[in-house]
């Protein structure tokens, strides 16, 4: 008899966030996680929780997104109560910089297309430059304006990350880590992940495993053409309070730190860090926020997130070998809230949520390679 009614390979934030969902009552779950040599983009990303800008031209994103963001402050209560971890998670609204009028009026578009997408209901904000001093009193005199939408927020993703592994074992699911899983074989209703020299075995098998989804969807009759693309990120020495908001690239953690981000690169599975990427993503940050500029660099940083050809993400079951799932995406920290509550019971056996129709991969063509059309990318 296998030992487990689901498997989940991987367990960075999507696979744990799904463990966590699917731990119920009288439900065994295993969870096979490579361990930490692994390219996780769940210790190397940036932390936001992120929703305006996002989905234009696919309102199904839009809409998934914001109702993961709503669904965040339940997530994090779960999760300190269960755990006495505090995640750190506060939505109390972020800003995009702009520093040209083009740039604005690029936000002001897209933004108008979203909301509209979304039938109205999406809050958001077109700043000029007083009107965002008046907010963000340390911008540099080259920021003429920006937006801001109070759905958006930031946490700890390392936190988030420790909390959710503990919340996992305290609802009993087995975490396996050091047992990367080398093939899959399906018989008779049952999935047999071969890890090493060892073989477990459950009715349901979820890929979680980012850009190793890859290699694995094809042995259960998936498809999941994810590869990676590069991000470099700077922390600072801590400082007094200057961010009490978020904005895409630059972030004040709870630590006091400074997070400096994102670069988007095609580097492969290369995850170092370059000099040239380094002083650009230096000089933004400087030009958003010139008291920068005094503080020490502590850390730097290169992580790879898992893109699909048009960045969204993969929800599907296999046809051939029903009860495999694949789950992929490269908003672990936003999307976390939606992994657990809203896919974790679907693949438990409730009813698909209706978005999911369009996740499906079916929309690529075979020779889609096109680069995503993203407002922001980071593995939030």
């Amino acid at each position: 008899m296998p030992a487990s009614d689901v498997i989940v390979i991987g367990g960075g934030l999507v696979g744990t966030a799904l463990a966590y969902g699917l731990a119920q009552p009288g439900k065994h779950i295993t969870v096979l996680d490579e361990g930490d040599d692994a390219f996780r983009a769940s210790r190397g990303n940036f932390g936001l929780i992120w929703v305006h800008g996002k989905g234009r031209g696919f309102p199904q994103y839009a809409r998934w997104t914001r109702e993961s963001a709503r669904q965040w402050p339940a997530l994090a209560a779960q999760l300190q109560e269960q755990t006495g971890i505090d995640v750190q998670a506060r939505q109390m609204g972020a800003f995009t910089l702009c520093f040209s009028e083009a740039e604005l009026e690029a936000r002001r578009e897209r933004l108008a297309a979203v909301a509209d997408e979304a039938g109205g209901d999406y809050p958001y904000e077109i700043l000029d430059r007083a009107a965002l001093l008046q907010r963000l009193p340390h911008i540099g005199p080259t920021v003429i304006g920006g937006s801001y939408s109070p759905m958006d927020g930031h946490v700890n993703p390392l936190k988030l990350l420790r909390a959710l592994h503990t919340a996992c074992a305290q609802r009993g699911v087995m975490l396996k880590t050091g047992h990367g899983v080398q093939r899959i074989t399906y018989a008779d209703g049952v999935f047999t992940a071969h890890s090493g020299g060892r073989q477990f075995r459950a009715p349901k098998l979820v890929l979680a495993a980012g850009l190793g989804n890859a290699g694995l969807a094809g042995q259960v009759g998936l498809h999941a053409p994810v590869r990676p693309n590069r991000g470099q990120l700077i922390i600072t020495e801590r400082c007094k309070k200057i961010l009490d908001h978020p904005t895409g690239h630059i972030r004040q953690t709870d630590e006091g730190g400074i997070q400096i981000g994102e670069s988007m690169e095609d580097a492969g599975f290369d995850d170092s860090t370059t000099s040239k990427t380094l002083a650009e993503l230096s000089r933004r940050a400087v030009a958003s926020f010139p008291v920068i500029g005094q503080l020490n660099v502590v850390r730097v940083w290169g992580a790879l997130r898992v893109m699909t050809p048009d960045g969204y993400p993969i929800y599907q079951e296999s046809k051939s070998c029903p009860g495999a799932y694949v789950v992929t995406c490269h908003s672990g920290v936003t999307l976390a809230a939606a992994h657990a509550f809203r896919i974790a019971p679907w693949i438990n056996g409730a009813a698909a949520p209706e978005e999911l129709e369009a996740f499906r991969v079916e929309r690529f063509s075979v020779a889609d390679h096109s680069t995503p059309a993203l407002d922001h990318h980071h593995a939030h």
